[in-house]
């Protein structure tokens, strides 16, 4: 019975380890969410955890609840372990600030990731500001 009761649990546990790590791949990207992506080092071996959390950083942090960058700030930074995400607003000399939904800015990172699959790069993202839209750089640290 007690092995029973710990097959039970592993079931549970590796059920929960399993969906983890799918949920990104329900948003769909065509690519079209970003425009002007260059891969800057594609030999960059940037931590993946480390990179979902630098993702995750941005504005002051917008894990959890939390559904759009708040503060409007013309620019931030998010950055954790070997990976450093810095955006600006393009339009920010005309008073452009960034307030892109963290559906948004996840898309146009798995977007960017399709033209460069390794390492860094910088990308802009499509929308994602009060005008105009967001330039991205994902550089190691």
């Amino acid at each position: 019975m007690r092995t029973s009761t710990l097959s039970q649990v592993f079931v549970v546990i590796f059920g929960i380890i399993i969906t983890v790590p799918a949920a990104p791949a329900n948003q769909i990207v065509s690519g079209t969410e970003v425009t002007g992506t260059t891969c800057t080092d594609p030999t960059a071996e940037l931590d993946t955890h480390a990179t979902n959390v630098a993702i995750l950083s941005i504005c002051n942090g917008i894990a959890g609840t939390i559904q759009r960058c708040n503060g409007s700030p013309s620019s931030t930074v998010g950055a954790s372990g070997t990976s450093k995400f810095t955006l600006s607003a393009t339009e920010a000399g005309s008073g452009a600030t960034i307030n892109i939904s963290k559906g948004r800015w996840e898309r146009c990172v798995w977007a960017a990731r399709l033209s460069c699959p390794q390492g860094t790069f910088t990308s802009t993202c499509v929308g994602g500001a009060t005008r105009g839209d967001v330039r991205f750089v994902l550089e190691e640290v």
